[in-house]
């Protein structure tokens, strides 16, 4: 059958008045169930949520033998009428007229039965879990929020900029990095000071995996004005928690002549954009996760969506959460970092909804961050949502030559290393702005999933890198 040609369960079941025409459905089988002169079995295409039934009554014998292979996991080709449906829940059913197994589930082995399983018993399977509710679920809300992700950003004439996964510079200056190398681990060249010697290197000094494409953005927007990334990055972090991957999905815009108005406005109606989308256009999938998964998901998510964003300073912020005489398991004071009690406690308790922050100081951003007048603080920015805290960060960036320079000294990296990205405050430089977002950060936030695992099909994260 051609793919292009055939009818997917979802519309199949959008039928909303069925006149007995021929249909041929595909997919795997979810339940089967046998009544005298009767089987009744379920197929999901992935499509949809819903499965659809199908029916055979009085079978011939040729039919009755092949059904006797259709198990729960098994492939099916099924062929039939589609009829109104006497059954709660959907409008139309299949009765059968032929019926082939494509592929044969042995139900004394085949691990998805027709159970709950646990979500950590699901990782250990992911070459199966997307045929589960959940993540066929999940799958879906990841690939229309990546639609709307490029829509939004396409219809605002942006141009989509594939930034290097392999990188001599770390964007953050954290360390926490993926090497890449071709040197042998277990007798690797050593120079004349005892070291490494990377001039022998595949590409002649050390390398690494991306933690973020935003400085070779700004190289773009610095020339087509507004860009944006949608790829990969990686972190060498130790942390084995429900909020942490090794590997992740950014989402990077950098708009030229754009100050930190500009990007707040534009973090804004980004969030804004993709989360109505979502809320539209995976209506099914998304009252699925409010119903199992987050009581009241969908109304924080339409809140979010309809309230203006409320827009502090970090000191204001600092100030909110002294004076609410509540305690923290982290301790508030002006210089330090905000964590995400103090978060969404500003989202929830303090504003009622969305906060973009503003000025923190500067000892505890980036060096790429433009530094207020002030000297003490700078530009950044971080959107806060209830009940996750910060889902975007960024800031406009430094565009004056000597104070870039100083704080990347400040900040105890060497100027060498980043001669280029200077060069873009030398040449023809221009204010301009942006912001990062996780993408399974965003996907955990609009489904609710409690762990971030559970958002991308393979996840790499500590100790884990199977499949």
């Amino acid at each position: 059958m051609n793919p292009a040609q055939s009818i997917r369960i979802r519309d199949l079941l959008a039928t909303q008045q069925p006149t007995a025409q021929l249909v041929t459905a595909q997919g795997w089988v979810r339940t089967k169930r046998d009544a005298k002169h009767l089987c009744f079995f379920e197929v999901n295409d992935g499509s949809s949520l819903s499965n659809i039934q199908v029916v055979f009554e009085n079978p011939e014998d040729a039919i009755a033998a092949e059904l006797a292979r259709v198990q729960t996991g098994a492939s099916v080709w099924v062929t039939g009428t589609l009829e109104p449906s006497p059954a709660k829940g959907q409008n139309v059913e299949i009765h059968g007229t032929a019926v082939e197994v494509i592929g044969e589930a042995p139900a004394d082995s085949y691990p998805l039965q027709k159970k709950r399983h646990s979500f950590e018993y699901l990782r250990e399977i992911a070459h199966l879990r997307p045929r589960t509710n959940t993540f066929g679920a999940v799958a879906r809300v990841r690939n229309r929020l990546s639609f709307a992700i490029h829509r939004f950003f396409q219809e605002r004439d942006f141009f989509y900029v594939h930034t290097p996964i392999i990188t001599a510079s770390d964007a953050e200056g954290a360390g926490e990095l993926f090497r890449v190398t071709t040197l042998p681990a277990d007798n690797p060249p050593i120079a004349e000071d005892g070291s490494v010697d990377f001039r022998r290197d595949f590409f002649g000094k050390p390398a690494f995996l991306t933690v973020s494409g935003q400085l070779n953005a700004e190289i773009y927007a610095c020339a087509l004005e507004r860009v944006y990334t949608f790829g990969p990055t990686f972190r060498a972090e130790n942390s084995n928690t429900t909020r942490h991957l090794a590997e992740f999905w950014m989402i990077e815009p950098e708009v030229a002549f754009c100050d930190i108005d500009g990007n707040m406005d534009l973090a804004e109606d980004f969030l804004k954009f993709v989360l109505r989308d979502l809320l539209s256009g995976c209506a099914e999938d998304m009252a699925f996760f409010d119903t199992r998964i987050q009581t009241g998901l969908i109304e924080t998510l339409q809140k979010v969506v309809e309230s203006p964003f409320r827009r502090i300073t970090y000191t204001e912020a600092v100030e909110a959460l002294t004076s609410s005489g509540r305690t923290f398991e982290f301790p508030v004071s002006w210089g330090s970092d905000l964590q995400s009690e103090h978060e969404k406690f500003l989202t929830e308790e303090v504003y009622g909804g969305p906060v973009i922050v503003t000025g923190y100081p500067k000892e505890i951003k980036a060096f790429y961050m433009k530094l207020n007048d002030d000297g003490k603080t700078v530009r950044g920015m971080d959107v806060l949502v209830p009940r996750l805290g910060e889902i975007i960060g960024g800031s406009e960036r430094e565009a004056d030559l000597a104070t870039l320079e100083r704080r990347i000294d400040e900040s105890g990296l060497h100027r060498e290393d980043y001669w280029w990205y200077l060069d873009l405050r030398r040449y023809g430089s221009v204010p301009h702005s942006g912001f990062g977002l996780g993408f399974e950060r965003l996907i955990q936030y609009a489904t609710g999933m409690q762990n971030i695992r559970d958002v991308i099909p393979f996840p790499r994260a500590v100790k884990s890198a199977e499949f």
